[in-house]
């Protein structure tokens, strides 16, 4: 006779250790939040009692660290090109608490974040030709302003940032000011 899986329902639930067990093989492939692997364990068929006794455990050991793995998701989304709104976002839906949140998002650098938002307005002109209309250079504002703030940055950063980087291109034609 077969043995009965983790947590299937003849075993009560599965075990504290079957819980870990399934938890470390998880960890093993990339940092995970605890809700995370909450989600996880339930679907397997783990019961609350069980679940709780060994992400407590996982994280007394340190193995379960969410403020850590914030940090981390910040410095790393940061890089990608995501603003501060966005990044509180995607945390958020990720199960993180509102505190870890916050702290890890005082880590943020905003020069750092400027950078990342002139970046994606870099990458999105090179495809571009700057038009030399004045109502085609305004939509064209527009959109880039659009598009960073679809990525979370604040609207007065990517208007901001969308004017230097326009100018940049051409500092003789003064067409975005304040």
């Amino acid at each position: 006779m077969k043995p009965a899986a983790a947590g299937d329902p003849r075993t009560g639930g599965g075990t504290v250790e079957q819980a870990k067990t399934v938890c470390l093989r998880l960890l093993t492939a990339k940092a995970r939040p605890r809700a995370d692997l909450q989600d996880r364990l339930l679907a397997k068929g783990f019961t609350e009692p069980v679940i709780e006794a060994a992400l407590d455990r996982l994280t007394e050991v340190g193995l379960i660290d969410d403020a850590d793995y914030a940090r981390q998701w910040v410095a790393s989304r940061q890089r990608s090109g995501r603003g501060r709104s966005a990044i509180r976002r995607e945390l958020t839906g990720k199960g993180i608490g509102a505190a870890a949140v916050d702290d890890a998002l005082t880590d943020l650098d905003e020069d750092a974040e400027l950078d990342g938002a002139a970046e994606v307005v870099r990458r999105k002109l090179r495809s571009i030709t700057i038009p030399t209309d004045r109502a085609e250079r305004d939509k064209l504002l527009r959109r880039l302003v659009g598009t960073l703030m679809r990525r979370g940055f604040s609207s007065n950063t990517a208007l901001s940032v969308a004017r230097r980087e326009l100018e940049r291109l051409d500092p003789a034609n003064e067409v975005y000011p304040d």
